[in-house]
C-alpha cells in the first residue's frame, strides 16, 4: 500500500500537471482565454475532489442500507462510475456555461472533451507515477 504522504504527492502532482497541460490545450481547442480556461479547470478540479469524497461516502451508505455490504460487483462498479460522472457533470455544467458565457450544449460538449482528456491523462499519469515511485511492498496491508 502507498503511504499517506505518497498519496498526497500523487494527488497534488496529478492536479498540478493536469492543469498545466489542460488549460493551454483547452484554450487553443475552444478559443477561450488561457486565464479563463485555467480558472475553470482549477475550480473543476476542486469541485471534483469534494464530489469524489461526498459521492463515495453517500454511495457506501446506500450500498450498506440496500445490500448490507459495501463490496461492489462489476455491474455495481460500472453503475458507480456512471453515477459519479453524471453527478459531476450536473455540478460542473452550469458553472462552465456561466463562467465562459456559453450555452449549456456548448458547455456539455466542452465537459465531454474535458472528461476524455482527463481519462487519457489519468491512465498515463498513473502509469508514469507507478514507474517513478514503485510501491515498495504491494501486498502489504494498510497500517
Amino acid at each position: 500500500m502507498r503511504t499517506t504522504q505518497d498519496r498526497i504527492r500523487h494527488t497534488l502532482g496529478f492536479e498540478i500537471i493536469g492543469l498545466v497541460i489542460f488549460a493551454p490545450l483547452a484554450s487553443l481547442a475552444f478559443g477561450h482565454d488561457l486565464f479563463e480556461m485555467g480558472l475553470m479547470a482549477l475550480v473543476g478540479s476542486i469541485i471534483a475532489t469534494f464530489w469524489n469524497y461526498v459521492y463515495n461516502l453517500l454511495f457506501d451508505h446506500a450500498m450498506l442500507r440496500l445490500r448490507g455490504d459495501v463490496r461492489k460487483t462489476t455491474l455495481i462498479r460500472v453503475l458507480h462510475a456512471l453515477l459519479f460522472e453524471g453527478g459531476l457533470l450536473l455540478l460542473f455544467l452550469p458553472m462552465i456555461a456561466w463562467h465562459l458565457g456559453i450555452s449549456l450544449w456548448d458547455a456539455f460538449v466542452m465537459d465531454i472533451a474535458m472528461s476524455a482528456f482527463y481519462l487519457c491523462y489519468a491512465f498515463l499519469y498513473n502509469l508514469a507515477y507507478d514507474r517513478l515511485y514503485p510501491i515498495p511492498n504491494p501486498t502489504a496491508q494498510p497500517e
